[in-house]
């Protein structure tokens, strides 16, 4: 569903078309479409990507939304690398670190993409200065060969540039980080990239906005799944003030991302 002429009719709530594409939530699977007993567990097996210069609250964001949730339902996650060594959001070129900082962490993987668990069902891969890096073949790699098993990939600010690089994202409905949208788009014209979204759904891919946007999708992807009182609890627990709009996203002025792109 492309720019419409008027107005956009979504979840009740009318909108202004010209700066706005349909960003896919909620999808018809969500439990609150489907009213009634639903004996089907969610998907509660977790794979976070890790590669150097990642964005740290691309990692840290989600995962605390889903720490929270671990208290009351199972979530088991697995920290995935090319290899077993900890994993730094140091950039690799010195250019990258021009006062010459020393501000990075590291993550220890629990395992590496060859001894991955078969069983994962949502895949999230982040975004960072490392998501353009020619050295990160290995994750394109995994990520292009889990697809088809997963039940959802999820991608956190330029995140979706990551997978766009796999060709994965053609002509789906995805949204990125809107200071990097115009190079993130170049990577993959094919896509549907919406540029007034929080976030955006299409089949098994959720897509978000830059950073901080990572625990907006992570909610509602709970909130799609759990319901929307869990996703309070989690969001009250964590002392966070939720975005609970898709289309909410300032950003987009604020980096003069305004017209649609590749719908």
């Amino acid at each position: 569903m492309c720019c419409i002429a008027a107005l956009l009719m979504s979840s009740g709530k009318v909108f202004a078309a010209y700066n706005y594409i349909y960003t896919g939530y909620p999808p018809k699977y969500c439990v609150g479409n489907n009213p009634g007993p639903n004996s089907k567990a969610p998907p509660n097996k977790w794979g976070f990507v890790l590669f150097r210069a990642y964005e740290p609250l691309d990692i840290f964001g989600p995962y605390e939304a889903l720490y929270a949730l671990s208290r009351v339902h199972k979530i088991d996650i697995s920290w995935l690398a090319e290899t077993l060594d900890p994993v730094t959001t140091q950039p690799l070129l010195a250019a990258m670190n021009p006062k010459n900082s020393s501000s990075f962490i590291g993550i220890p993987p629990t395992h590496s993409y060859a001894t991955a668990p078969r069983d994962i069902e949502i895949l999230l891969v982040p975004g960072g200065l490392g998501s353009r890096s020619p050295y990160i073949n290995s994750t394109l790699d995994y990520i292009t060969k889990s697809f088809p098993k997963l039940k959802y990939l999820i991608t956190v600010c330029t995140g979706s540039l990551v997978v766009a690089r796999t060709g994965l994202l053609s002509g789906k409905r995805v949204t990125t980080n809107k200071a990097a949208f115009k190079d993130v788009v170049a990577v993959d014209p094919s896509a549907r990239w919406i540029p007034h979204a929080r976030w955006a759904v299409d089949g098994k891919i959720w897509s978000s906005s830059g950073v901080s946007a990572g625990i907006d999708v992570t909610l509602a992807w709970i909130s799609c799944h759990y319901g929307d009182d869990v996703a309070t609890m989690v969001t009250n627990a964590m002392e966070y003030e939720r975005h609970t709009d898709s289309y909410w996203d300032p950003f987009a002025e604020i980096w003069n991302v305004t017209a649609p792109s590749g719908a």
